[in-house]
């Protein structure tokens, strides 16, 4: 005899977290992740100023040298800040701590930096190649990931349900 999910065609697989089982999860995830995305890109870029203001001063100094970093400041910037914070134990941005998701590994594991700094650039090519229609995938299917959350392995959950689920 098989149950429902298994007569639709979804098997929970290897998965730590099944969104048939545990459906809150999984709630609202997307547009909360677009919440989170607008917090941390003005986070970013508040943390960038500084820097930027730094390199041009820096480049009176050394014969404008340093003005070449200015161009690729914000990337080293956003890079730093995704592997301090989504590759912490907690596995959140603070615009995702804010908008109240966590990400997680298939396994269940939190990030680490490494796997957080490229979940950022995977997300950045993605888009470059598909634009926003990178979104569209999220919504047909069963975690609500990503094309970069699928390539890497992680997915988004809910944070409040996720301290629940594990203690």
């Amino acid at each position: 005899m098989t149950n429902q999910s298994e007569a639709g065609g979804y098997q929970a697989g290897g998965y730590a977290f099944d969104p048939v089982r545990q459906p809150e999860l999984f709630d609202r995830v997307m547009s909360r992740r677009i919440v989170a995305f607008c917090i941390d890109a003005v986070l970013v870029f508040v943390l960038t100023l500084p820097v930027v203001l730094m390199l041009a001063l820096l480049g009176l100094v050394t014969f404008g040298l340093s003005w070449f970093l200015i161009g690729p400041s914000f990337g080293l910037v956003a890079l730093g800040y995704v592997a301090l914070t989504l590759g912490s134990p907690a596995s959140a941005t603070i615009g995702m701590r804010l908008s109240g998701v966590a990400m997680r590994t298939w396994s269940g594991a939190p990030l680490f930096p490494l796997l957080a700094v490229m979940h950022a650039l995977v997300f950045w090519l993605s888009v470059a190649v598909l634009t926003p229609f990178v979104l569209l995938l999220g919504l047909f299917t069963y975690r609500k990931q990503l094309l970069h959350d699928l390539l890497l392995g992680v997915v988004m959950l809910n944070a409040d349900d996720l301290r629940r689920v594990v203690p």
